[in-house]
C-alpha cells in the first residue's frame, strides 16, 4: 500500500534561518555590557578641577600634597590642579566655569552661587606700629606716634600683599573704629618687599592678613623691632560690632607672645578681626562629587599633617543657612550627617532597571515565540500525521510500506527534537508527542507481527 496519503506528505522543510540563538547571545552581551558599564561608572574616580595659586605658596603646597595623597591611597576622588597668581585669577577661573573648586579668601568677590566647601585656615588681621628707636645719650625712649587706630588719620598704612581685598579690609576697619578712610593714605607691598617697608620713614603703621603662625607676618614684626623700635600692637577694639555688621569677618585673638617669646610680641592679647580662608565650589557642582570629596579630604587630613602641617587647620565650613556664605549641600550632607547612601541615591534608577529588563525579558520571550510559531504549527501537523499514521499502519500489508512509514515517523522525531532544543515547542508539546508517538510504535509492532503471522499461513506450492 502507498504512503501518498500519509507521512510522506510533509509541508516544506522549516526555516533554519531565524537566527533566534544570536539574539538570545545579543540580549546576553546587552546585559553584560550595560551592568559592565554601570560598575564601571560607579567606582571610577571623580577627577575634580582645583584652581590655587601662586606657585610656590603655602596654599598650592597643600592642595598638591592632597591630590598626592588621594592618588597614592587609591582614593575616589582625583584632583587635578590648576595654579594661578593667586585667588584673583583662580576666582577668573571659577566664574569663567574653567574649573570646579578654587581656593580663596572669604571676602573675596566671589560669582554668584559661590558656596564653601572646606576652611583651609583662618586669617587674622595684624595691625603694628613702631615705636621708634630712642636716640644716643637720650635719657627717654622715643614714644611711639600712634598708640590705637584713631591715631591712624593723616598717617600712611603699610600693607603687605597685592590683593586690593587687604586695602578693603582696612578701610571697613577704619570706618567701623570711626575714623575716615579717605584721610589715611595706604600703601602695598608685595611680600618681597619688607625690608623695603619697614625702612620708608613714610610708613607710620603696617598691617597684614594671615594665619597666626604666618613667616611673612612675623618677619615683618621682627624687621620693624631692629629697624624701627619694639612693635605697638593696635588692637580693633570693635571687632565684634564689626562682624556683626559684616558676617564674612570674625571677632578673633592675637594670643600674646606668639610672634615671639622673648621678649613678648605680644605682650597681651590683641582685639583683632579673622576672615576665613576657603576651598569653594559653585552650586552647580554635582553633590555626590562634593561630598565624596570632602569626605576624603577628612579622612586623609590626619595623615597628610604630618607631612604638610598646615593640614591640620583644615576645618568644617559652616553648615547654618543663615551663613554669610553658605555650605555646599554636598558638604552640608556630610557634615551634617545626612548624606544619602547609594541606595537611596539609586533605588529608582536599579528598580526602573529591573522593570526595563522585565519589559524587555518579556519583549524578547514573546519575540522569541512569535518567531518560532511557524516551527509549533509544523510540529501540530506532525503529532496530527502520527495520529493519522496510527490508523494507516493497520491497511499496510507489506514490511517494505511499513517500514517506510516508520523511517518517516523517525524523521518527524528528529525535526522534533529539534524544535524542543531551540525553543519552538515547550516540554509538554514534547510529552504530548511522545505519547502519540509511543501508540504509533506499538501499532507498528502489532501490524509487522499480523503481516508476518499471515505469511506463514500461506501453503507452499510444491514445483516439479
Amino acid at each position: 500500500m502507498s504512503t501518498s496519503d500519509g507521512l510522506s506528505a510533509d509541508p516544506p522543510p522549516r526555516s533554519r534561518k531565524d537566527g533566534s540563538p544570536f539574539l538570545i547571545l545579543a540580549a546576553g552581551l546587552l546585559l553584560f555590557a550595560a551592568l559592565a558599564g554601570t560598575i564601571f561608572l560607579v567606582t571610577r574616580p571623580t577627577t575634580l578641577r582645583i584652581a590655587v595659586g601662586p606657585s610656590g605658596s603655602d596654599d598650592q603646597n597643600l592642595i598638591q600634597a592632597l591630590s598626592e595623597s588621594f592618588a597614592r591611597e587609591g582614593r575616589p576622588i582625583r584632583l587635578s590642579l590648576i595654579t594661578t597668581a593667586g585667588a584673583v585669577e583662580s576666582i577668573e577661573y571659577l566664574r569663567g566655569h574653567k574649573t570646579d573648586l578654587a581656593v580663596v579668601r572669604g571676602d573675596e568677590e566671589l560669582p554668584d552661587g559661590t558656596q564653601s566647601v572646606a576652611i583651609l585656615r583662618k586669617n587674622v588681621v595684624v595691625l603694628w606700629s613702631p615705636s621708634g628707636l630712642s636716640k644716643k645719650g637720650a635719657k627717654k625712649e622715643s614714644k611711639p606716634k600712634i598708640k590705637s587706630i584713631d591715631d591712624l588719620e593723616g598717617h600712611r598704612v603699610g600693607v603687605i600683599g597685592r590683593t586690593p581685598v587687604n586695602v578693603t579690609l582696612l578701610r571697613v576697619i577704619l570706618t567701623e573704629s570711626g575714623v575716615n578712610p579717605d584721610k589715611v593714605a595706604v600703601s602695598q607691598f608685595s611680600t618681597t618687599q619688607i625690608a623695603e617697608m619697614v625702612r620708608d620713614p613714610t610708613i607710620d603703621a603696617f598691617m597684614t592678613v594671615g594665619p597666626l603662625d604666618s613667616k611673612i607676618t612675623a618677619e615683618a614684626i621682627t624687621a620693624t623691632a631692629h629697624a624701627r623700635g619694639e612693635p605697638v600692637f593696635l588692637p580693633i577694639e570693635v571687632s565684634e560690632a564689626l562682624a556683626h555688621k559684616h558676617p564674612l569677618y570674625e571677632s578673633e585673638e592675637i594670643p600674646g607672645s606668639v610672634f615671639s617669646s622673648s621678649p613678648a610680641r605680644p605682650d597681651d592679647t590683641v582685639e583683632t578681626i579673622g576672615v576665613s580662608h576657603l576651598i569653594v565650589a559653585p552650586k552647580s557642582l554635582s553633590e555626590t562629587a562634593v561630598g565624596a570629596f570632602i569626605r576624603e579630604l577628612f579622612t586623609v587630613r590626619p595623615s597628610l599633617a604630618r607631612e604638610v602641617p598646615n593640614a591640620a587647620k583644615i576645618q568644617k565650613p559652616d553648615t547654618d543657612k543663615d551663613a554669610a556664605l553658605p555650605a555646599h549641600p554636598g558638604a552640608a550632607a556630610y557634615i551634617d550627617g545626612t548624606e544619602r547612601t547609594f541606595m537611596d541615591k539609586y533605588s529608582d534608577y536599579i528598580w526602573g532597571g529591573v522593570l526595563i529588563f522585565s519589559v524587555l525579558g518579556s519583549g524578547t520571550a514573546w519575540l522569541r515565540h512569535y518567531i518560532k510559531r511557524d516551527e509549533r504549527k509544523l510540529n501540530t501537523l506532525h503529532r496530527e500525521k502520527l495520529l493519522a499514521a496510527i490508523s494507516l499502519v493497520r491497511k499496510i500489508d507489506s514490511i517494505e510500506e511499513l517500514d517506510a512509514l516508520q523511517h518517516e515517523a523517525d524523521d518527524i522525531l528528529r525535526e522534533t527534537l529539534e524544535c524542543y532544543d531551540d525553543g519552538a515547542i515547550e516540554e509538554g508539546d514534547l510529552s504530548a508527542y511522545s505519547l502519540v508517538l509511543e501508540q504509533f510504535h506499538h501499532a507498528v509492532v502489532d501490524r509487522r507481527a499480523a503481516i508476518n503471522a499471515a505469511a506463514a499461513d500461506v501453503p507452499r506450492i510444491r514445483v516439479g
